[in-house]
């Protein structure tokens, strides 16, 4: 079983597959050049070349499952925003779907309306609203991750996710990548919907 990471070398996606590759896992990472490779060789993890905003098909040829942990975030422009964050997320689901993909997972916001967001935030937050709903009604087996304010601390191991419960809105993204290995890992479905925060639940024996 082969699964696509689509956001590889982001700071999830580096940790995602980091942690899949200590663990056996066959995960290919999407990555936009040449350059980028090298890291990626050097953890013993296969690369494809492809790109969200042109050609990127090929990518999901013989993979049963796809990350999308993709994101421009506030520091780029609203074109790429709707580039990325939304046509990317779209075209994404519609070939894996077209490949018989088996399962999507997308790592998407806790800011289910994009007005409870922050201000700066809010053209990013509608693209992922937009993504989200474009998954649910896509047909595809999915689920859709929803994490706080992200940290660079280092993972606990333990999470959260029930948000009446957590005592903060932050997660580490090592715990993100921890909950999407073990929700890859599972055997049997997943909720629709999961949130992630730091918390005091081991991430296997919640989400394994």
């Amino acid at each position: 079983m082969t699964t696509l990471i689509i956001g590889a070398n982001g700071k999830i996606g580096r940790r995602l597959c980091e942690q899949a590759a200590h663990r056996g896992h066959s995960v290919r990472a999407m990555v936009r050049d040449e350059q980028q490779k090298a890291f990626f060789d050097s953890i013993g993890v296969d690369t494809v070349k492809a790109d969200l905003t042109g050609d990127m098909a090929h990518a999901f040829e013989g993979c049963d499952q796809v990350v999308f942990t993709a994101g421009s975030g506030a520091a780029t422009g609203l074109d790429h925003t709707l580039m990325v964050d939304l046509n990317g997320a779209m075209r994404a689901i519609d070939f894996a779907r077209e490949h018989g993909t088996r399962r999507f997972f997308m790592v998407s916001t806790l800011h289910v309306d994009p007005l409870d967001g922050p201000e700066k935030l809010r053209p990013y937050l509608v693209a992922k609203r937009a993504a989200d709903a474009y998954l649910q009604a896509s047909g595809l087996e999915h689920v859709i991750l929803r994490p706080g304010r992200l940290s660079d601390e280092a993972g606990s191991g333990h999470i959260e996710t029930d948000q009446s419960q957590a005592a903060t809105g932050n997660v580490s993204r090592d715990n993100v990548a921890a909950a999407i290995l073990a929700l890859l890992e599972r055997q049997t479905s997943a909720p629709d919907e999961i949130v992630l925060l730091d918390g005091d639940h081991p991430i296997e024996q919640l989400l394994g």
